[in-house]
C-alpha cells in the first residue's frame, strides 16, 4: 500500500508577515526602477547600465516571490520552500554585489544591504512559517 499523502498545506494567515515582506520588496524594486528612470534625465552618472541591470533582474525576482507567494498561500509546501531558497539566494547576492568596488552608484549599494537585511527577514519569517 502507497502513501500518496501530501505534507499537510500551510494556512494561508500563517503567510500574514512573508506576504507584507514580499509585497514591499516588489514595491521597492518597482521605485528602483522609477528612481533609474528619473536619473538617467537628471543625473545619468547614478543611472549606469550595471544599475539598470541590476534592477531589472531583481524587478524579475520579485515577480518570481510573487507568484511563489500566491502557490504558498494555496496552500503549496514546495512554494513555501521556493520562497525561501529565492530570499537566500537575494540575500547573498546583494551583499556580493555591495561589496563590489565601483561597480554601483552609491545610493544603489546602500539599497543593496538593505535589501539583503530585508531578504534575511524573509528568510527567517518562511522558515519559522514552515516549523509551525
Amino acid at each position: 500500500m502507497a502513501n500518496n499523502a501530501r505534507p499537510p498545506a500551510l494556512p494561508p494567515h500563517r503567510l500574514g508577515a512573508v506576504s507584507a515582506l514580499v509585497w514591499g520588496y516588489a514595491a521597492a524594486m518597482a521605485a528602483t526602477v522609477a528612481a533609474l528612470a528619473l536619473l538617467a534625465s537628471r543625473a545619468p552618472g547614478q543611472a549606469t547600465d550595471e544599475a539598470w541591470g541590476h534592477a531589472l533582474i531583481v524587478m524579475l525576482f520579485a515577480v518570481l516571490l510573487l507568484t511563489r507567494l500566491r502557490s504558498a498561500r494555496s496552500g503549496s509546501v514546495r512554494a513555501v520552500r521556493a520562497l525561501g531558497i529565492i530570499a537566500a539566494v537575494l540575500l547573498v547576492v546583494n551583499l556580493v554585489e555591495a561589496a563590489l568596488p565601483d561597480a554601483f552608484p552609491g545610493w544603489m549599494r546602500v539599497e543593496m544591504v538593505a535589501i539583503a537585511c530585508w531578504m534575511a527577514a524573509l528568510f527567517l519569517l518562511v522558515r519559522r512559517s514552515a516549523r509551525r
